[in-house]
């Protein structure tokens, strides 16, 4: 999931000298009233081959974000159960962070520790104890279940440990006391839950001096018996998924790439690095996680492989390519280190897919499992911000990994984003180079899924495929759901391209979220799916074999110029404006604002701390995000907009606002964005946000710009201090009624999929061109209010099956408003 995602995605140009021509060029049916009908067509062309639909078309991304691991899917109910957090971290992180201790208790970290890679221990005096709180509210159990308790320990005087599992309300399974004399030895107990609840706290009592470590809890009964939470892995197995994509994400591409060991004096923010996951979970490193926690690597390699088997998709893991991105943007230069890593990637094929006679083999069916896990795919790096440099370590991966095992497909990818200088550069890297697949990512405004539903029409046919390895349209409504699912008509349709797509990221714990949206929500003992869920699911379970060519008529859309208010901003810094002007393409003179008074022009509807000072209107919180103010009317239209601006302080540049409706609808030039790297024009519509064009560049302390901005009818052009800084043209309609068919080849179904994402519902008139079918379809539809939101109480998105009688080879079907709709279409 997810560079640092601190905002949102955003997107750059196709060319460092290119600009966009994009719109969100509202079509008329959207704004109709409830009830209304818009007609259209589909002509479906059965007698034409279309593209072949690979079996892995849909898959899952998991990253261990938003605690989607530990106190996630990974079942363990203890929080920090070796003692091993730290302010590596997190700042407020201790060894005893989720612990509560009484008597004579202390972590320790010398000689004594279990092993070298869990470095630290607990020490209790007898008479003393240790409670852990688990994750979010609690221990989470319920009545009746089985856990199973675990403690490493080391005693040399009496040896009983008493082990209880409480709530405020008293005693939640009867008290197990555990012996324990020695070094150190696993020892074991099994409690038994005599009533439900989610706030409980498992202790560990000492009668004498004891060193423990690796406290655990886990359900006996977990998803097939591998360790993992059952309501979320069968969520995730309910898709029928075609591939897990794993571990990440920032966590594959940030930190250092040493490795955890005396060496690298046992570091703590590193990369995510497979051998450090497996093996006996007591001897496995720690990390620090990029998402500002710890990873405990309880759930590793070994568990990603065996969870892909068990949901039968295909494992797709994802290796550093020693180019640092999200935020970090640093190549390695350290060629022993590069080739140590090729090995280790090379070692992970073996690990996968060698005999049991081989090295990596052996120790993967020591650890249970001695078939190979049939690994095909493998992708180096992610989000890498440096093509240049990433794609030069990426070469030499490949030409080792073709070497010794040319069946395995080696993904690439193109940045962060969805198009500019990066994606354009690595892009025309991986065309040259002949890259069998590129991974791309994207997160947008659901206006730009409706707008580039025909993004890979223009793809080379004959170039690298693709794999949609990120994408989500930044919420979690329906409105959201419904513009992906309009987005995943195209990526059907251009399946001989798009080889592979997984929404991201795939779970969130609503206790500590630090990316939305998400695909599936929990908390510590409960699950439940979003809307795009379920849009997900409807496709990933109705794919087809094959696409059969099909059109549809459009929607009207409405044509008239960018209209709105004119607006001043800042992020994550203080500047001061001066010299406002709004100029009517006449000539009249619409605002004039020069700040020798006060400020009563402006509409403070953002953050930050605004005020006339020495005759310019300054904003001086440093800290304040979005700090909108604005001025004029919502209705004025082909203008000139002048403005200087003067940054004082902080991490960016300003925000100067045009076309503002109001606080979720506007444009606006962000000089100095990006930590002051580049700067764009930004759409943001119902408050998602898509660049409509992007350049590098950096905006000075204490220097005042001159800026200017013309809009005439929908094209606008920018100046900065009197050069002509880019131009756009904002005209391409989001479409709301978006479809594709497919053909079953196994059921002989056709599978008609239709969007419409619009108010008005759709009466349309469906051509199969001759093709001879059953008067009985099965249908599938998803409808509800725009903003509809899936909760833990309230589903207020879910598919409905019915039954449609009136089939033919021509036949007319209403599509409901706000819906996605598939009829299953019997061949006859």
């Amino acid at each position: 999931m997810p560079h640092a995602r601190t905002r949102t995605r955003w997107r750059l140009p196709l060319t460092a000298a290119t600009l966009l021509a994009v719109s969100l060029l509202v079509p008329a049916p959207v704004n109709a009233a409830a009830g209304d009908v818009t007609d259209y067509a589909i002509t479906v062309d059965p007698k034409t081959p279309g593209a072949r639909i690979d079996d892995t078309m849909y898959g899952v991304f998991f990253e261990d974000i938003n605690r989607a691991a530990d106190g996630g899917l990974y079942a363990e109910l203890v929080q920090n159960r070796s003692f091993e957090y730290s302010t590596a971290d997190n700042r407020s992180y201790t060894p005893l962070t989720s612990w509560a201790t009484t008597g004579t208790a202390k972590t320790a970290d010398d000689d004594g520790r279990l092993n070298a890679r869990n470095r630290t221990y607990l020490a209790l005096d007898g008479g003393s104890s240790v409670t852990n709180s688990g994750y979010s509210t609690g221990i989470a159990v319920a009545k009746g279940k089985a856990y199973d308790f675990s403690v490493w320990a080391r005693a040399e005087g009496p040896p009983p440990l008493t082990v209880t599992l409480r709530d405020a309300d008293g005693e939640l399974a009867p008290a197990r006391r555990v012996g324990a004399r020695g070094g150190w030895a696993k020892y074991t107990a099994r409690l038994t839950a005599t009533r439900t609840s989610t706030t409980g706290r498992l202790t560990v009592a000492a009668e004498g001096p004891v060193a423990l470590d690796m406290i655990s809890l886990i359900p006996r009964d977990t998803y097939k018996g591998h360790g993992l939470r059952k309501d979320l892995a069968r969520k995730i197995a309910a898709l029928d998924p075609a591939f897990v994509r794993f571990p990440g994400g920032c966590l594959v591409n940030t930190g250092s790439m040493q490795d955890y060991s005396e060496a690298s004096n046992w570091e703590r923010k590193r990369s995510y690095q497979w051998k450090d996951t497996i093996g006996p979970v007591e001897q496995r490193a720690t990390n620090a996680n990029f998402w500002g926690y710890n990873q405990s690597y309880g759930l590793g390699y070994y568990e990603y492989f065996q969870f892909s088997e068990d949901i039968g998709a295909m494992p797709l893991p994802v290796v550093p390519a020693l180019v640092t991105g999200c935020g970090q943007n640093r190549a390695v230069d350290d060629d022993a280190l590069l080739k140590r890593h090729i090995q280790d990637t090379l070692d992970l094929i073996e690990f996968a897919n060698g005999p049991v006679t081989s090295e990596w083999g052996k120790k993967r069916a020591r650890m249970g499992h001695s078939k190979p896990f049939r690994l095909t795919h493998l992708a180096v790096g992610n989000e890498e911000n440096l093509p240049n440099e990433f794609f030069e370590r990426f070469k030499q991966f490949r030409t080792a990994i073709e070497a010794k095992y040319p069946e395995i497909t080696v993904i690439s990818n193109s940045g962060p984003d969805d198009t500019g200088s990066t994606f354009d550069t690595a892009w025309k890297l991986n065309r040259e180079a002949n890259v069998d697949m590129v991974d791309e990512h994207y997160y947008n405004s659901p206006a730009w899924f409706l707008q580039n539903n025909d993004r890979y029409d223009s793809y080379d046919r004959n170039g690298p495929k693709v794999f949609l390895g990120e994408y989500a349209s930044q919420g979690n409504t329906f409105k959201n759901a419904l513009s992906e699912a309009a987005f995943m008509t195209g990526l059907e349709r251009n399946a001989d391209i798009v080889k592979l797509a997984s929404y991201a990221p795939l779970l969130a714990n609503e206790d500590c979220v630090q990316w939305r949206p998400d695909l599936i929500w929990f908390n510590n003992h409960a699950s439940w799916n979003s809307a795009n869920y379920e849009v997900q699911k409807l496709f990933m379970r109705n794919v087809g074999d094959r696409v059969v060519p099909s059109s549809a008529t459009g929607t009207p859309s409405l044509s008239g110029p960018i209209s709105g208010a004119v607006g001043l901003s800042t992020w994550a810094t203080t500047a001061a404006y001066d010299d406002v002007s709004v100029t009517g393409a006449d000539g009249t003179v619409l605002l004039g604002d020069d700040f020798s008074g006060d400020a009563s022009q402006w509409t403070h509807t953002g953050g930050g701390s605004w005020s006339v000072q020495d005759g310019q209107y300054v904003q001086s919180d440093v800290a304040a995000q979005n700090t909108m103010v604005s001025a004029g009317d919502p209705a004025w239209h082909d203008y000139d907009l002048s403005v200087k601006a003067t940054k004082k302080s902080g991490r960016e540049g300003f925000l100067i606002a045009f076309g503002v409706k109001d606080t979720g609808n506007y444009y606006w030039w962000n000089l100095g964005g990006w930590n002051n790297t580049q700067s764009a024009v930004e759409q943001a519509v119902d408050g998602g946000k898509s660049t409509l064009v992007s350049k590098a560049g950096s905006i000075e302390t204490g220097r005042a710009y001159d800026i200017d901005i013309k809009v005439r009818g929908r094209q606008v052009t920018l100046y900065l201090d009197g050069q002509e800084w880019g131009r756009f043209t904002d005209d391409k309609p989001a479409e709301p009624f978006r479809q594709v068919a497919t053909l079953d080849r196994k059921s002989g179904d056709l599978i008609v999929k239709v969007v419409n994402a619009q108010a008005a519902d759709a009466r349309t008139a469906i051509d199969l061109g001759g093709a001879k079918v059953r008067p009985k379809a099965e249908v599938t539809t998803l409808a509800a209010a725009p903003d509809a939101v899936n909760t833990a109480t309230d589903t207020a998105v879910a598919p409905v099956t019915s039954t449609f009688s009136g089939v033919a080879d021509t036949f007319t079907y209403t599509f409901p408003a706000n819906s996605v709709t598939f009829l299953r279409i019997k061949k006859g």
